[in-house]
């Protein structure tokens, strides 16, 4: 894709506004990776609890997509974006607060209903609009993401070398995002990805190329979700660093991945999406690999950076591949592939965790090689997307 004409001022805004809501996302993302380990002390969970506290956040997640077509379709993207995103915030904000797992995890059951309907608008909002434009767009609205999640991290490990508590700094952070997320959701188009036809609007039972979409959105998120949820417990237990030094693992891989989304738009130019799709798992899965078998702390971060940077096109690719698929709006076809793809989120996180409680951690996350190893073939498969 190549633009033609200048941007008009309001697609112009809401590409903007979309890309802002993208990075804050990530931001609230890389803030929750670099506290997993705040959420496991506050409390006294082990490994085994910690994952079922992940696997609440993730079923939620996943529960929202099967009604997330619908709500957008009824409240425009420029609502259900501003709603979920102010939501989100607001749990991030007092997720240590709560004076029991029970009420903990029922908060992260929301937190994830929350996410995921944010997650499904604004991708609705960027495929409109790069549909639009005629421009390729989702691999910078996707690289806003791991900028996000690469400043959370760094600000994480920031706020903790300066002693601020983990309460005050999920306050602080979830209070700004949910200001910041309202406000750039408002400069969305209020149009955007809705449907006349509310039978195009409901969940769309994933089948036949859809269905294969989202299995290998699987694949991606789950070792997209492991390096969000372990890269820091792992180097703090298994190369020795402190918490604030670990977090700075997860800002590499954060790092290399936005750099590589950076880059997806121009390279699809020439090479086809599943070639960039097959390569890029194949440098995830070497990198992955790699840091499992370091001894030395930099060793492991330099493999995440290179998992980072693998995982980079998966994502952006597939999501638009997705909502090409004929037959249900692009929020409806979203939420189904993601549906799928969730399930990497809500299968991995506690799987490793329930691995790593008859094992180690660090055998656990080979789980996450071999998943990389399926969808490097996985992708050979996929037709051309574009």
């Amino acid at each position: 894709m190549t633009p033609s004409t200048p941007w008009p001022p309001a697609p112009r805004r809401a590409a903007l506004c979309a890309a802002t809501l993208f990075g804050l996302l990530g931001l609230l993302t890389g803030v929750w990776g670099a506290h997993i380990p705040s959420v496991q002390q506050t409390y006294g969970l082990d490994e085994a609890g910690l994952a079922g506290a992940l696997f609440a956040l993730a079923a939620g997640a996943v529960a929202s997509l099967f009604v997330a077509g619908r709500l957008i379709a009824a409240l425009g993207v420029r609502r259900a974006a501003g709603l979920s995103g102010v939501a989100m915030a607001v749990l991030l904000g007092t997720v240590l607060s709560w004076p029991s797992m029970p009420t903990l995890l029922a908060a992260l059951v929301v937190m994830g209903m929350a996410l995921s309907l944010h997650d499904v608008a604004i991708n609705a909002e960027g495929t409109a609009l790069e549909r639009d434009s005629g421009r390729a767009l989702m691999g910078q609205l996707h690289g806003m993401f791991s900028v996000g999640a690469m400043a959370g991290a760094a600000l994480a490990a920031m706020l903790l070398r300066l002693g601020w508590p983990a309460p005050m700094q999920f306050a602080v952070v979830g209070g700004g995002l949910g200001i910041a997320a309202a406000l750039a959701a408002a400069g969305l188009r209020p149009d955007a990805a809705l449907s006349s036809t509310p039978s195009a609007a409901r969940f769309a039972w994933p089948r036949g190329r859809l269905l294969w979409i989202g299995l290998l959105i699987l694949a991606g998120l789950l070792a997209e979700g492991a390096m969000y949820d372990w890269s820091v417990l792992y180097l703090q237990q298994h190369t020795g660093l402190s918490q604030d030094r670990a977090a700075l693992g997860y800002a590499a891989f954060a790092a290399a991945m936005a750099a590589g989304r950076f880059g997806i738009d121009r390279l699809r130019r020439r090479f086809s999406d599943p070639a960039l799709l097959a390569s890029g798992a194949l440098l995830a899965t070497f990198g992955m690999a790699g840091a499992l078998l370091s001894p030395h702390p930099a060793g492991a971060i330099a493999g995440f950076a290179l998992a980072g940077a693998g995982l980079a096109p998966v994502v952006p690719l597939l999501y638009t591949a997705a909502s090409r698929v004929p037959g249900p709006t692009p929020a409806a076809a979203l939420a189904a592939a993601s549906s799928i793809g969730y399930a990497g989120m809500l299968i991995g996180p506690p799987l490793i965790g329930l691995a790593a409680e008859f094992t180690s951690l660090a055998t656990a996350l080979w789980i996450v090689v071999l998943t990389l190893g399926a969808l490097t073939l996985g992708s050979w498969r996929l037709k051309r997307v574009t």
